[in-house]
């Protein structure tokens, strides 16, 4: 069961669109956002939370992708909109849906349906972005064979208790990884590149020197210092992972196969 609940932005010719779903018996809280002065459907872009929750910064990552001309959906994956105040809340939630990866495929799948859906998305032409948590979700949504052009993780987590496997993962993959992230180990990163590898997945993996985990959230210098995490904003890496990332969609849209 899908329903939507317009609101208004109050700005530009984006149009930002609260959107409730259900999967099972949870109801979740979404976000889609498109440019009404472009005509007819585009590319979608699923964007997925940070580990703190559906909040107002991966809205505004939705909008961000709408002002260049795709259909964005912010999804929800803990249900009922919940969103951490307290980075151990923010570990609970996230590790009940890792927890449980059918679960939380089936929590993307429906959001990605709602996406496909959508009358301004071309629903031949999907990826998904995600953020932290979202990033080792969307990475691990690809490990899954769901059906994407691509994923592109920002400074997201890397292992994963599905490993990718040969001819499954139809989903190019864009790694945004700070050089300066104390969250994820050499020897991860090592065993993220030999995994995919041996799948023969095509990847990109891109570090940007000097930035620590959180790189792309302003309110990462904030956050670090209320609980003493090792996260900070990179406003150079901000721009040059955002950038990269457009090239990478330019690439996986502009292939029709």
């Amino acid at each position: 069961m899908l329903w939507m609940l317009p609101i208004s932005v109050g700005y530009a010719a984006i149009q930002g669109e609260e959107v409730d779903y259900k999967e099972g018996d949870v109801t979740f809280k979404g976000y889609i956002a498109y440019d009404d002065a472009i005509e007819g459907p585009r590319p979608g872009v699923i964007v997925v939370h940070e580990w703190w929750g559906h909040n107002d910064y991966v809205r505004k990552r939705a909008d961000m992708l709408a002002s260049l001309g795709y259909t964005a959906l912010a999804i929800d994956m803990y249900g009922d909109g919940k969103v951490a105040q307290h980075p151990d809340d923010a570990g609970k939630f996230a590790g009940e849906v890792m927890s449980n990866m059918d679960q939380a495929k089936a929590r993307f799948l429906t959001g990605l349906e709602l996406l496909r859906k959508h009358p301004m998305t071309n629903s031949d032409q999907i990826a998904a972005i995600g953020y932290c948590f979202g990033g080792g979700t969307v990475l691990n949504m690809a490990r899954m064979g769901v059906d994407l052009k691509g994923v592109v993780s920002f400074h997201g987590s890397l292992g994963s208790k599905i490993p990718a496997e040969a001819g499954q993962v139809k989903a190019k993959i864009l790694v945004c990884h700070g050089g300066e992230d104390q969250f994820v180990t050499p020897e991860q990163i090592d065993a993220f590149k030999t995994e995919m590898d041996a799948a023969k997945v095509g990847y990109q993996f891109i570090v940007y020197e000097g930035a620590k985990h959180s790189f792309t959230n302003p309110d990462a210098d904030m956050m670090g210092e209320k609980f003493n995490l090792p996260i900070g904003y990179n406003a150079d890496a901000d721009q040059a992972s955002w950038q990269d990332m457009q090239n990478f969609f330019s690439d996986i849209f502009s292939n029709k196969e």
